[in-house]
Order: C-alpha cells, then structure tokens, then sequence
C-alpha cells in the first residue's frame, strides 16, 4: 500500500510564491532546504507525513520569527515553508495522525 501523502493549500502556495520573490528581492531568508519546501509547495507537490513533520518541526522552532517585516529574513523563512497556512495545516495533519496513534 502506498504512503499517504497531503496536498498543500492554496494559502500555502501563495506564502511560499511570496516567500521566493522576497528572497530574490532581498537576498536574504531561508536555507536551501526552505528553498526547496517552498518550490514543492508552490508546485502543489504531495507530501509525505515526514516532510509534514519536519514542516510542524520547523513551525514550531521558528515561532515568533514571523514578525519581522518583508525584509526580514525570519519573515521570509516563515514564508517559504507555507506561512502561517503552512503552520495550521501541519499541525493539523500531525494532531490528526497523534490521535490515530
């Protein structure tokens, strides 16, 4: 049987577009696995329940970092892992599959 996998929203792909223009823009914000998460969300790339925990991870350690303003490297971090619509859906994928277990 093949792993499940969850489909980014559309609030997290526009996070994520936003995200990569501000790290173009700024040259700042994100590592290159950010980078990566962002393209795959954007793509609406399904993802696997342990891309999904690393993302909840990531939310997670980086609260508060957020609240820089666009030139803000935390901000756009933020951003390319789905903003806060990332953030809720994550959380909610991880709380569901808790639950089960």
């Amino acid at each position: 049987m093949p792993e499940k996998t969850y489909k980014p929203t559309k609030q997290m792909q526009g996070s994520a577009k936003r995200g990569l223009a501000l790290r173009k823009k700024h040259k700042r914000g994100g590592t290159q696995v950010g980078v990566a998460r962002a393209r795959d969300i954007v793509n609406g790339k399904n993802m696997p329940m342990d891309t999904v925990k690393r993302m909840h991870s990531f939310f997670s350690r980086h609260d508060g970092n957020q609240a820089g303003g666009e030139k803000d490297a935390g901000y756009i971090a933020w951003l390319l892992w789905g903003g806060d619509a990332g953030k809720r859906w994550a959380k909610s994928i991880v709380n569901k599959a808790d639950k089960k277990d």
